[in-house]
């Protein structure tokens, strides 16, 4: 793809191939011929300043001069599943160009697997759903997670093995219910004795 600057409207559009294309003596060409990003199964990808797209028709939007209009500022991950995996926001199957203004941050990566016996500490960084910025919570494995801009990654807890005639001390970090239904204030502790691995919650230590 390349991008083609029209210098009477001052405007910027994308050509996509394959395709022959003859440039007027107002037009140059900024950027490209550049290959399109393609995201491969079970991974996702960055972008930076992503365009604003339709709802109904997922075509890129214009403005009056014909300018593809973007969320400057903003962040985007493109996705895509496989058959275990579908996302809900759509997926990013066949490749595409990036349209003037927006950028790609990295390489894609792939979708993070939680085994067994971990999980991943998240906080919401903007609001979302039934969040609100600041919550944390645990996504506990085995499972693939799927990431968004508005979740932020903490860090990987493993569980603890408590073996026979052993106990877990464990520390509130905030006032909470802990497994057993018990609400435990800011700063106490208790034991767990329960034989088995026993993954922490974000309000405890």
């Amino acid at each position: 793809y390349i991008h083609v600057l029209d210098s009477n409207t001052n405007v910027t559009r994308v050509i996509c191939g394959p395709t022959r294309f003859t440039r007027t003596e107002a037009e140059r060409i900024v950027a490209g011929p550049k290959k399109m990003i393609l995201v491969p199964p079970r991974s996702y990808v960055k972008i930076c300043s992503p365009h604003m797209r339709d709802p109904a028709t997922g075509n890129a939007l214009l403005d009056d001069r014909g300018q593809v209009l973007l969320r400057h500022g903003d962040e985007e991950l493109r996705m895509r599943g496989d058959k275990e995996i579908k996302l809900a926001s759509g997926e990013w199957t066949t490749p595409f160009p990036l349209y003037p203004g927006e950028t790609i941050d990295g390489k894609p990566e792939p979708l993070l697997v939680v085994p067994k016996n971990e999980a991943l500490w998240l906080r919401a960084v903007r609001p979302f759903e039934d969040h609100v910025a600041g919550d944390e919570w645990m996504f506990p494995g085995p499972a693939t997670f799927i990431p968004r801009v508005e979740i932020e990654l903490v860090e990987t807890v493993k569980a603890k093995v408590i073996k026979q005639f052993q106990a877990l001390k464990l520390k509130a970090r905030r006032q909470c219910t802990d497994h057993t239904g018990i609400m435990r204030e800011a700063g106490e502790e208790w034991l767990v004795r329960e034989s088995g691995a026993y993954l922490p919650s974000v309000d405890e230590e």
